[in-house]
């Protein structure tokens, strides 16, 4: 098995930026305010699973927002890996607690908020095919 350490080097500016992009939509399904950004945001997932390679991609209608589907089959004969995750966020308020704009992100020495920043690194295995094998 070769070591991602080296690849994630090398891309780690290219993952960042997709993920400022991503963390800068306001898909705040609290409030529907932003009910039209919530529906960018599930293209927009739908549109970085078609680029990372995912043979099926589809937004699938619900009662409320809709659930994006993205499907990559390797190999038939290997086990499934299901990933599940929210595209959504909560409100930001209060305001006053922030540093910043909560939808202009800025690196600060913190970390991101786990479920958010699963969806890009799932993305990003997928788009680069499990680059550790």
């Amino acid at each position: 098995m070769k070591s991602a350490k080296p690849y994630i080097e090398e891309h780690k500016q290219r993952f960042i930026d997709e993920l400022i992009e991503l963390l800068k939509i306001p898909s705040i399904s609290a409030d529907s305010a932003y009910k039209d950004d919530v529906f960018n945001t599930a293209e927009a997932v739908k549109d970085s699973l078609k680029k990372a390679g995912c043979d099926t991609v589809e937004i699938c209608e619900t009662p409320g927002y809709p659930i994006v589907y993205g499907e990559k089959i390797i190999d038939k004969n290997l086990p499934t890996v299901l990933v599940y995750g929210h595209y959504d966020v909560q409100p930001p308020d209060p305001m006053d607690l922030w540093n910043s704009p909560p939808f202009d992100p800025v690196i600060e020495k913190r970390s991101v908020i786990p479920t958010v920043l699963s969806l890009p690194v799932v993305l990003v295995t997928i788009k680069d095919k499990c680059i550790c094998t």
